[in-house]
């Protein structure tokens, strides 16, 4: 038989051998035991710890992924890595004492479920459900120790009631800037109508007509309706995020030309809170560099406000160099500045340059043109540093405020609306795309800050502009102020309090950070619980109403018009259902008509407040009881702001989910709904595991699996390929599925052998081949305990030798340190050792280092330690067993090795104990006849000690 079928005779000889078939069994037979004795379900303070004195002394651990969204294209072996992370860490926190709470949900609304319901018909839910049933099935798979009933995907109804709950909570709240927190809208209007609070406009509050009021509070509001700036794509029928914008301002899919267009969208008024976002950053404990993308994305910075003069009227632009004032020789306005059209002529001035005008007959043809021409660029395109300036003038003439000077008033698209306030001096003599601009238009420019580079004051001579913060100012004298000879820091201090007390300008604090845009023209999502009166009021449903469920459609697909025509408007799917539109509700005054808001809420609502129903999923009367918000995330030593104890995912969402999520936190923090200023305490980014990609000569992706590699090149059926390391996936052809791996292999090999791969927060290469090393490290673990013939357990009750003793303990104790830090290819190093130890000294193992073993390998390999935990005669599970203890007395190594140099150069190696001191370390050092050959009778004019590890003699 062996001569014709080797693997069959060694299955004979071996009948229970750990193989990927008996892993199979054992993997599915755990996971059946763990989902019917509950192991992973973490209790919370209410009813369960109060009961169970121990429990509640237990210290918590909250532990989280970042919500997976169900592809349909399931699960590649790259996705699990952050999963299988925070279990492994999840396993040991509960080895250590600790009442864990770890689950999984499904962030589950979004484009692509609604793209795909476009070109099939197929219901979003249908096609999302299906895709969560594969994933959930997958993961599974995986081992995972998830706390099932408190998973919940955002497209449940129950679920989103709640995230309707929140916004309204927000469209409630205005941002107090004096007690720096958010407080109910009601106190607001308290406020206006007790007169403690003026009405904009100098009018009582009872004197205004109710959509006044609305107009006076959308002012204030946290949530709030305005006309905004927004990427129109006719040819989809929809507005995109800057994201699906390219940099040539098409849309991504379908390579449709993206005009900008105002609409009337929800915004949240984020902004309120930009120095909040920026200070409590000091009390997280993030990675550094995605505290600094978000420092930078928040953008705080310093400067003033001025008024330049015009028609009667001001323009206000924001500068960071108010000290350059006199050296402003022109004005830029952003293309959407508001006040353009109001200050642009009818005709030329006489003193307008030919370069000014784009060739057109009058400034308000040239305005038209240019804007038109704006519309069609992303803000990215638009703010890129093309060489070739453009821009057109309005016809328009502005006086600078320090010296008077007529200064001419452009437009031109570097110049943003969403920064500042949209317009800008120019100072070209001192900022790059100022001077480009400057040299385009035959405009002048007039040094202020003085050269340290030699090229002298002559601006005429100049090849680039000249930017420092560690120079004088010059030529900056007025009729009542100068700045000549004063470095920035000190003029900038004396034009901001000659604007003050000139009473136009104040120094004021800018940032990059926008206001929020919540509005998606698309059905997949959460509806807004906002209906409009007939006078176009916005209302908020009340509790009772919600969840306000997203009605049936005919179809999903938007609208979509001429590519070209950009003065037209989206049609939303949900705006065709009349029925669902236009209803007649009692909001307490009586039934009245009503028409609800068609648009949609963004896939990141959902994910704003997702920790928080993990720790409460079943509430249907609260967000969170409070007692369980306040047990699993409010504040504690080492914690301020409380928060998430460990959060895993990619720094890909450093910005935009990570900021709306602190965003929500502090609002419902403030309006005392939980007691988490913050969302997640600790961050941690997984690095990416990537695959190589093979493409033929045409470029194309071939099946990664059916290359072969030759003398060092890449075929692929006959033809020579190119090989480069990437991302892994179905459109790259090179993704690898975690259910091919476990039919080969099984769960536990898969788990250790992606955290073996090298630090987590490292992006490593996914290679088939080597996961081989992970299988027999488990099947060498397999024969350290039982017999492959028999099946029997081989463990001794005998004492282990005092070799095994230290390898066990130096183990347990590098181990321990190891998985607390989150260094699991470490700790599987270290597991590794221990076992080849115990392979190599031959015998049958002690029943107390098997034990050991299996306990050290329970938060890695979880499946097949449970199996040796049974096998070793345990009859309960290992999840919640003890992790080992090291002993100190076998940690510490008997002796280490000291070097001894003579003039710089080893001459002898001692083992000496590592207590030794330093005066014992130098006799025994001078004593070694290694040594004394070495000096050759030579004195000793110094003998550097470093015990235990160095003796340096320096000869006289």
């Amino acid at each position: 038989m062996s001569e014709t079928n080797p693997a069959a005779a060694a299955e004979v000889a071996a009948p229970h051998r750990y193989t990927a078939a008996m892993a199979a069994e054992i993997e599915a037979r755990w996971q059946d035991f763990w989902d019917a004795e509950g192991t992973y379900e973490a209790p919370n303070p209410t009813g369960d710890l109060a009961g169970d004195p121990e429990l509640a002394a237990k210290p918590k651990k909250f532990v989280m992924d970042m919500f997976p969204y169900p592809s349909g294209a399931g699960l590649h072996v790259g996705h699990p890595l952050g999963y299988i992370a925070t279990d492994v860490f999840a396993r040991f926190q509960r080895m250590t004492g600790h009442n864990v709470l770890h689950t999984l949900g499904f962030d589950a609304f979004g484009l692509p479920a609604e793209q795909y319901a476009v070109q099939t018909g197929t219901h979003p839910r249908v096609s999302t459900e299906a895709n969560m049933e594969n994933m959930r099935s997958q993961l599974r798979r995986l081992g995972l120790g998830h706390d099932k009933r408190r998973s919940f995907a955002t497209i449940d109804p129950e679920y989103y009631k709640w995230t309707q709950w929140i916004f309204l909570q927000i469209f409630n709240s205005w941002y107090d800037e004096e007690a720096r927190k958010a407080r109910p809208i009601s106190e607001l209007v308290a406020q206006f109508e007790s007169g403690e609070r003026a009405v904009p406009g100098g009018r009582s509050w009872g004197a205004l007509t109710a959509a006044e009021r609305a107009d006076v509070l959308g002012q204030y509001r946290l949530a709030y309706a305005s006309d905004a700036p927004v990427n129109w794509c006719p040819g989809l029928g929809t507005v995109l995020a800057n994201e699906e914008v390219t940099a040539d301002g098409r849309s991504e899919r379908g390579n449709f030309p993206v005009f900008k267009a105002k609409l009337r969208q929800w915004n949240m008024r984020i902004t309120a809170y930009a120095d909040r976002l920026l200070e409590d950053l000091d009390g997280l404990d993030w990675p550094e560099a995605i505290k600094l993308q978000q420092r930078n994305w928040i953008g705080r910075s310093e400067g003033a406000r001025v008024d330049f003069p015009i028609d009667g009227e001001a323009i206000t632009i924001f500068t960071t160099r108010q000290d350059t004032l006199f050296g402003a020789t022109y004005m830029v306005l952003a293309p959407e500045h508001p006040l353009v059209e109001k200050f642009t002529p009818a005709a030329w001035p006489e003193d307008t340059r030919e370069a000014w005008t784009g060739g057109h007959a009058t400034p308000a043809e040239a305005v038209a043109a240019y804007r038109a021409q704006a519309a069609s660029k992303s803000d990215v395109e638009r703010q890129a540093e093309a060489k070739d300036k453009t821009g057109v003038f309005t016809g328009a003439f502005a006086t600078n405020p320090v010296n008077g000077e007529r200064i001419p008033v452009f437009i031109a698209d570097y110049v943003l609306m969403g920064y500042g306030t949209g317009a800008i001096m120019a100072v070209p003599a001192h900022d790059t795309r100022d001077f480009a601009f400057a040299r385009a238009f035959e405009l002048p420019m007039r040094c202020v800050v003085e050269p340290s580079d030699g090229r002298g004051t002559d601006t005429t001579t100049w090849d680039d502009a000249f930017a420092s913060y560690d120079a004088k100012i010059v030529n900056s004298a007025g009729d009542d102020i100068t700045l000549d000879g004063l470095g920035v820091v000190d003029a900038k201090a004396r034009i901001t309090e000659w604007l003050e007390r000139q009473g136009i300008g104040e120094g004021t604090v800018n940032y990059r950070l926008r206001d929020w845009l919540f509005s998606r023209q698309r059905y997949w999502g959460e509806p807004f619980p906002i209906v409009y009166d007939e006078d176009g009021i916005a209302h908020a449903l009340p509790e009772s109403m919600l969840p306000l469920e997203l009605p049936e459609v005919e179809d999903y697909s938007p609208r979509t018009f001429d590519p070209d025509d950009a003065d037209t408007e989206p049609e939303t799917p949900l705006s065709r259902n009349e029925d669902w539109v236009n209803v007649t509700l009692d909001l307490g005054d009586g039934p009245k008509k009503y028409r609800r808001e068609t648009n949609t809420m963004p896939n990141w609502a959902g994910s704003c407040w997702y920790e928080l129903r993990y720790l409460d999923p079943h509430n249907s009367e609260k967000l969170v009881d409070p007692e369980i918000e306040q047990y699993w995330m409010g504040p504690r030593a080492g914690q301020p702001h409380g928060g998430v104890d460990l959060y895993i995912g990619g720094q890909e969402h450093a910005v935009l989910h990570l900021l709306y999520a602190r965003f929500w936190s502090k609002v419902l923090f403030d309006l005392g709904h939980i007691s988490s200023a913050e969302p997640f305490h600790k961050l941690y980014n997984q690095g990416m595991i990537q695959a190589y990609v093979y493409r033929d000569s045409r470029g194309i992706a071939v099946p990664a699996a059916e290359v072969e590699e030759r003398d060092g090149a890449y075929w692929y059926q006959g033809e020579k390929v190119s090989r480069l390391l990437g991302k892994m996936g179905k459109s790259l052809k090179n993704a690898v599925t975690p259910d091919e791996i476990c039919a080969e292999y099984g769960a536990d090999t898969l788990r250790l052998y992606e955290m073996a791969m090298g630090p987590l927060d490292v992006s490593r290469p996914w290679d088939t081949r080597a996961v081989v090393g992970q299988f027999r490290l488990l099947q060498r673990l397999w024969r350290n305990v039982v017999d492959e013939a028999t099946g029997e357990v081989t463990v001794t009750d005998a004492e282990p030798d005092e070799d095994t003793l230290r390898a066990l303990h130096k183990a347990v104790d590098g181990m321990r340190q190891d998985l607390e830090g989150m260094r699991f290819n470490t700790a599987i190093a270290k597991v590794t050792e221990l076992n080849n130890h115990l392979t190599k000294a031959g015998g049958p193992v002690s029943r107390s280092v098997a034990e050991a073993l299996v306990l050290l390998v329970a938060p890695l390999a979880p499946h097949v330690a449970e199996e040796l935990w049974r096998k070793l005669g345990h009859t309960d599970s290992v999840v919640h067993q003890d992790f080992p203890v090291a002993d100190p007395a076998y940690v510490v190594d008997e002796t280490v090795t000291c070097v001894v140099q003579v003039k710089g150069k080893v001459k002898a190696r001692l083992e000496v104990s590592p207590a030794i001191s330093d005066e014992e370390l130098e006799k025994v050092a001078l004593a070694d006849e290694k040594v004394v050959a070495a000096l050759g009778g030579a004195g000793i004019r110094k003998v550097i000690v470093r015990a235990p590890k160095l003796v340096n003699i320096v000869p006289a």
